[in-house]
């Protein structure tokens, strides 16, 4: 039987998710950073969605997306009413899940041509 790799498209893609690392293509990230298909922006200056507010809002938007994905960790935890507000006044959908779940919808999403933002965020080393 013959292997080969299979890339899912020309995008930055998820490839795993573990609880302190997020792989994308074959690079491991262990801060919270914010991914675009075309672009990542590491060192996102977030460790709990509990403390988003507004100054986050503006830069997950200075990505253009038509949809921003919050990947809050390993559990599902909401931000705070002003951070998703933030993003609903400018007509930009927001959704909010675990990381895991984060990783595979944002895949999908680009993977269809999408204007997808994931932000995940991961615990302090």
């Amino acid at each position: 039987m013959d292997i080969s790799l299979d890339r899912p498209g020309e995008f930055l893609f998820v490839r795993r998710v573990a609880a302190r690392a997020i792989t994308v293509v074959d690079r491991d990230i262990s801060a919270s950073f914010l991914l675009a298909p075309d672009q990542a922006m590491e060192n996102w200056p977030v460790t709990d969605a509990r403390t988003l507010g507004a100054d986050q809002v503006e830069s997950v938007l200075a990505l253009q997306p038509e949809l921003v994905i919050l990947g809050t960790g390993e559990r599902q935890v909401f931000p705070p009413a002003e951070f998703m507000a933030g993003f609903l006044r400018r007509g930009v959908g927001i959704e909010v899940m675990d990381n895991a779940a984060a990783a595979r919808t944002y895949d999908l999403l680009a993977g269809e041509g999408r204007r997808v933002v994931v932000a995940f965020v991961l615990p302090p080393p």
